[in-house]
């Protein structure tokens, strides 16, 4: 099991497994992330959009109970809501928790609710980066569904990075679209109920909309600003 004490240990145990890991299956790295670090410090963190029952079918076949972090900012759509209920129930997955900001930060930044309009970052900051920053504290290690086919700030992630002090895996770095299309008819995965109107990645309400085939899967997601990520990829959480 890897013991990591310091971010310069996380930096070459990440370096490492990356090569290790490169050309492995998506199951392959959850078993090897599992195998370092324990289940009790180990989480995967799931948006429960559009791609997400990929990653949390995946997971849940390695070892249902590892824990699962949702995080809800409240403005979610009620369709991804429903949808986290019914993968929770169709995976047998044992310990998914849901994450919410705090009251204090909301009312003390946010209070009119139209800070996503104004200042979309530091919405994103208190709503999701600083909550899940919170939230994985006491693992050592963490799993999230990014692709490369997501393209943008995507393109190159390695299978395995470090982020701080902690281990970051991404099980789907190599995948290709057929690769995940396949895991849903194999398992007879639901899809997201907003899938079919178009919306190919879903975040928030305000800050996502339709995206049209021949575009970047994330295409809808902040249209019309330069923002593609909400800052959880981009800020290291340790």
């Amino acid at each position: 099991m890897t013991m990591l004490s310091s971010e310069t240990e996380t930096v070459a145990a990440a370096a490492r497994l990356d090569r290790q890991l490169a050309q492995a299956s998506p199951t392959a790295i959850v078993e090897a992330a599992l195998r370092a670090v324990g289940r009790a410090r180990l989480a995967a963190v799931s948006s429960f959009g559009t791609e997400s029952a990929a990653l949390l079918k995946v997971v849940a076949d390695v070892d249902p109970a590892i824990p699962v972090l949702f995080l809800d900012t409240g403005w979610l759509f009620d369709e991804t809501l429903a949808y986290r209920d019914t993968l929770i129930a169709r995976l047998g997955l044992r310990d998914v928790r849901t994450i919410a900001p705090r009251a204090a930060d909301l009312a003390h930044h946010d209070a009119d609710g139209e800070l996503w309009f104004s200042d979309p970052d530091s919405c994103c900051r208190i709503r999701k980066v600083e909550p899940l920053r919170r939230a994985l504290s006491p693992f050592t290690a963490w799993l999230n569904g990014r692709k490369r086919f997501q393209g943008g700030a995507r393109a190159s992630i390695p299978v395995v990075e470090d982020d701080g002090a902690r281990l970051k895996f991404n099980p789907f770095a190599n995948a290709a679209r057929e690769d995940i299309e396949a895991i849903y008819a194999q398992a007879a995965l639901p899809p997201h109920p907003l899938a079919a109107s178009g919306f190919r990645s879903v975040g928030c309400m305000p800050c996502t909309s339709r995206a049209a085939a021949d575009e970047d899967s994330r295409a809808g997601r902040w249209r019309g600003r330069a923002k593609t990520e909400c800052g959880i990829h981009t800020t290291k959480t340790s």
